[in-house]
């Protein structure tokens, strides 16, 4: 990073700075917990001397145990794309206006919980219910480890409360589903074939002085299956725009497949079957009681409004431990 040109290719430059927050959420737990090992060893030696340094050792023994703890859970983040940033959809189902506002209660519940991580959230789309809530929505959350901790929460989550836009105040079930993608940085290779493409040549126009209005050095290039057309005449030299124009060519490729993949991905949740009871991965409950009970895990929370804040970590680790057994099993 301290290099020369560094902050050049500011997409690149993002991508390893990411990616050193990433090594150093590891790297750095691992190494304080190695210097407080060893400090806990001078502790013990001290405490055979020292009374008062002997009643500290079962508090710190407690504190470092519970970091290990920690550093054992993520060791279990060793999925490919674990370290990635995570793209997270909600989408309303069955339940009417009550699953709107369900929507928009997920929304805010797993934006409460990038913050307390210290994750950056980056809001990529967002349909709004004409009457409450929203009908779905993206989101971006970019953070160590941030696919890795929430692609479990893929699934149907079930709400039961009383409702707010029932009359009758009758109970409502409400279903909203989840999904969660790996933000894949790295663009994949695009295959251009030189029969699917058309080049022109025309003079530059604008600045650049007699030599690029008395040569035909820009180039225009049409992708005849798609129909992009991308051009470039910066350069004086015909061989470095058509290079140039290639890369933009590539980019706009590479990013149609991605539309291709996030508009199929959307499709496959909204040709989803309707949901019913004994399909959700998660239950909220508001009435008869507050609690939160994850079906897959059992892991259960009493405080429905402080799921709904952001803590939700519990749930994530829960899911962690869980996994691993259904592998060994």
């Amino acid at each position: 990073m301290g290099q020369a040109g560094f902050w050049d290719s500011q997409e690149q430059a993002q991508a390893t700075v990411a990616e050193l927050k990433s090594l150093n959420a590891l790297v750095k737990p691992i190494a304080e917990l190695v210097s407080a090992a060893d400090d806990l060893t001078v502790m013990l030696e001290m405490a055979e001397e020292d009374p008062q340094m002997a009643s500290e050792v079962p508090a710190e023994l407690e504190r470092l145990e519970a970091r290990l703890a920690d550093l054992e859970l993520k060791a279990l983040l060793d999925g490919p794309h674990d370290a990635n940033n995570a793209l997270l959809s909600i989408n309303a189902r069955d339940g009417g206006v009550d699953a709107n506002d369900w929507a928009e209660m997920l929304l805010r519940m797993y934006l409460q919980w990038a913050q307390k991580q210290g994750y950056d959230t980056e809001v990529l789309d967002r349909q709004d219910n004409d009457e409450a809530g929203i009908s779905n929505a993206t989101i971006a959350v970019r953070g160590p480890m941030a696919y890795g901790y929430l692609k479990g929460e893929t699934g149907m989550h079930r709400l039961v409360r009383i409702s707010p836009f029932n009359a009758e105040g009758k109970r409502q079930t409400s279903f909203a589903a989840i999904d969660v993608s790996p933000e894949i940085t790295e663009t994949a290779e695009i295959e251009i074939r030189d029969e699917d493409v058309r080049e022109d040549v025309f003079r530059a126009s604008g600045a650049g002085g007699q030599h690029v209005n008395k040569t035909s050095s820009a180039i225009r290039l049409t992708h005849l299956p798609t129909g992009i057309v991308v051009q470039c005449q910066n350069e004086r030299s015909q061989h470095k725009n058509r290079a140039t124009a290639l890369k933009m060519l590539r980019a706009r490729l590479a990013r149609l497949e991605e539309e291709k993949r996030e508009a199929e991905q959307a499709a496959k949740y909204e040709k989803q079957a309707k949901t019913g009871f004994g399909s959700q991965i998660r239950n909220y409950f508001l009435h008869p009681d507050q609690r939160v009970k994850d079906a897959r895990t059992g892991f259960l929370v009493g405080n429905f409004q402080s799921v709904l804040d952001g803590n939700l970590q519990g749930f994530l680790d829960a899911f962690l431990r869980w996994r691993v057994g259904q592998e060994v099993s």
